[in-house]
């Protein structure tokens, strides 16, 4: 048996920093400049004790690249490091000089972790040169070198033209020399220095003379060193805010709200978060957060870290205890995060909750750009659904807001139906529903305007919550049937007269294949429309939330063809004009077939009676077969009563128009069937 211990050395950490510590190339740049800062920080702590005697001077971190020479350098003008500390801090990977720094002068800041920062270096450099001198008396300068093996050298030389700090020079290897173009770093540099609390100086300012850009003497600062949510919120205007977003977001609109987080118990955490506009597909919009710790950029891709439907959001999240590591997965598992992520979600439910309650009629006019935002927060966010259902809004087709508790309080005498069930009414365009929400006004409903990216995810969350609601767009169905009374509708036909008038207008029915129709008889009010073309709530629905992009069943639905019913108001004075057209048409022959269908049915309906109850297997053969007989002799004598009615509605111009009409209302009379229906609307005037 062996015992002994597993060492860590340079020739084994050097892999691990290149493919696994780092996700992302460009993060070396961060590191570097990040412990430069550090550097310079403690620096002025060392001044405001008193340690430090000397003057501070130009504090700002430089960094420079030589394309032809292929380096990068990060210089600094802070605390530097005598030989004895590069050996410790450099030699002896992943003891970090911060940690070491913070237990002896409390309550500063100090951004990262010099040691493995460092070695992020050799992510894109094949050697790295370190010459640094130190702030104190007397000191003289390091130089210490490595080429990525476990070789380097280290020497004190007596360098009076080398400053106080710290320059960091990067050889660049052969696959990374992109890291040596201005464009490139200076793009960097704006990612993830953009607001250090130290001035990063990269090149000259640059002015257009003589028909091309040329430096000017002045130093080019890429960094706010004081960005806005570092500021106490009582210190800044609202002009200010709305200027930082854009600082943020230079193309963008307005933002509507923004938040002020700022918190040192039981996390540290400053921020802000905007409510941008949002136009159309909110995907495309994710990815806008930035994650700081201690204004040092980690991530924009802050799903899992942030509530998803708060990845909407605009703005900015700083943190000290958010760790300084580029892998989200690792952010995701962090018990200060999950901290973070609740009272963030917390915060703005308690923000726009105030804002619907002290400026209701201004929180009202951005409601059609704030939905979004609080339907995607409900439908996702038990604990935000808990709060937002008290601001959460829903407009009717006048423009009215309602929160849902007054809204289901306004209709629910009005629109309750038999069973008990409130049935809250919508539609997704007032114009083209015109003449259903018009149809719902008629009888004193009122009509809700729905038509956001998730009011069917809405819809269903909240049918689920309450039991005894539900939602029904006003074209689902004739309003009689979507909300049935007790006194309902009496219909002028009878059954063997709708069975008369179905296959009169099976025979005008639209062909399509991705749009299956049927007919139904309903009872209307003479007055309104004797036809009107309407499509199952439920199907509807299913395949609307296909189409967002639901799985499993969701797909299933999404497959299957459209669901539109042609529904014949069976009370309409032109539908008893067709009935009687039709009869017409048909003559004695039409009396005579149905006394043999009526005479074959009764003959059916007394042999079922005789076995009713028995199985087919206990059934006599003579049964058997007179039981088939009959059922074809019914089927035949039906078919050929069809047919024949058919034949009949094929030439009746008055049924196309009606179903026509129907469509047209709809939105879905297109092509060469509009033209038809064109011509042969004069056609009818001319008569």
């Amino acid at each position: 048996m062996q015992n002994g211990k597993i060492g860590v050395t340079t020739e084994n950490i050097f892999p691990i920093i290149k493919k696994f510590l780092y996700s992302d190339y460009e993060i070396f740049l961060r590191e570097l400049v990040s412990n430069a800062v550090d550097a310079t920080q403690k620096l002025k702590t060392l001044s405001s004790v008193g340690e430090f005697k000397g003057e501070l001077g130009d504090l700002s971190i430089r960094v420079s690249v030589d394309p032809e020479a292929k380096t990068l350098t990060v210089s600094d003008y802070g605390i530097g490091m005598t030989a004895e500390e590069v050996d410790k801090y450099i030699n002896q990977i992943a003891f970090s000089s911060a940690s070491e720094f913070m237990s002896k002068y409390q309550n500063q800041t100090v951004i990262g972790h010099f040691g493995m920062g460092f070695y992020s270096a050799f992510i894109v450099a094949d050697r790295v040169e370190l010459r640094t001198r130190s702030w104190k008396d007397g000191a003289n300068t390091v130089v210490w070198n490595c080429n990525g093996s476990p070789e380097f050298t280290l020497d004190e030389i007596d360098d009076p033209a080398m400053h106080r700090g710290t320059d960091i020079i990067l050889h660049l290897a052969e696959d990374s020399v992109e890291f040596a173009d201005e464009t490139r770093i200076s793009d960097m540099l704006r990612k993830y220095c953009r607001f250090l609390p130290v001035p990063i100086v990269f090149g000259k300012v640059k002015e257009w003379k003589d028909g091309k850009y040329v430096d000017i003497d002045k130093d080019n600062v890429i960094n706010n060193v004081s960005p806005l949510w570092t500021r106490k919120p009582t210190d800044i205007t609202e002009q200010e805010y709305k200027d930082f977003y854009h600082e943020l977001y230079p193309m963008g609109d307005d933002p509507l709200f923004y938040i002020h987080l700022n918190i040192d118990y039981p996390f540290n955490l400053t921020g802000i978060l905007y409510f941008p506009k949002i136009n159309n597909n909110f995907e495309i919009q994710k990815n806008k957060i930035q994650l700081y710790c201690n204004q040092v950029y980690v991530t924009d891709s802050v799903e899992g870290i942030v509530p998803e439907f708060l990845t909407l959001l605009h703005g900015v999240i700083d943190s000290p205890d958010i760790p300084l590591n580029v892998s989200r997965s690792y952010l995701q598992g962090d018990a200060n995060v999950r901290k973070i992520s609740s009272y963030i979600t917390r915060k703005v439910a308690d923000r726009l909750s105030e804002l619907f309650n002290t400026m209701r009629p201004d929180y009202e006019s951005k409601w059609d750009d704030l939905k979004i935002f609080i339907q995607y927060g409900i439908i996702t966010d038990e604990k935000f659904a808990e709060k937002a259902i008290d601001f959460m809004l829903v407009k009717n087709t006048e423009g009215k807001y309602y929160t849902m508790e007054e809204y289901t309080k306004l209709v629910r005498e009005q629109q309750t139906d038999k069973d008990g069930n409130l049935i809250l009414l919508y539609a997704d365009d007032a114009d083209s529903k015109h003449s259903f929400i018009q149809a719902a006004k008629n009888k004193g409903y009122d009509v809700l305007l729905m038509n956001g990216q998730l009011d069917n995810h809405f819809v269903n969350w909240y049918e689920h919550k309450h039991q005894d609601c539900r939602f029904v767009r006003v074209d689902s169905d004739v309003i009689e049937n979507i909300i049935r009374k007790e006194n309902e509708m009496p219909m002028a036909l009878s059954t063997d007269q709708q069975e008369i008038l179905r296959p009169v207008f099976e025979s005008q029915m639209p062909v399509d294949e991705k749009i299956r129709y049927s007919i139904q008889f309903v009872p209307m009010g003479k007055d309104e429309q004797p036809v009107i073309i309407t499509q199952d709530e439920f199907m509807r629905r299913m395949k609307e939330m296909a189409q967002m992009g639901g799985g499993g069943m969701m797909q299933f639905y999404g497959q299957m063809p459209d669901n539109y019913t042609i529904a014949v108001n069976g009370n309409h004075p032109l539908v008893m004009d067709i009935l009687d057209g039709a009869e017409k048409s048909y003559g004695d022959r039409l009396k005579s077939i149905n006394k043999k269908i009526s005479a074959a049915e009764n003959e059916q309906n007394l042999l079922l009676e005789v076995i009713k109850g028995k199985e087919d297997k206990d059934l006599s053969d003579e049964e058997r077969t007179n039981r088939d007989a009959l059922r074809e002799k019914v089927d035949t004598l039906r078919a050929e009563r069809a047919t024949r009615l058919r034949e009949i509605g094929a030439e009746n111009m008055l049924v196309k128009q009606l179903i026509d009409l129907a469509l047209l209302s709809n939105g879905m009379l297109k092509g060469e069937n509009l033209t038809s229906f064109i011509r042969r609307s004069v056609e009818l005037i001319g008569k």
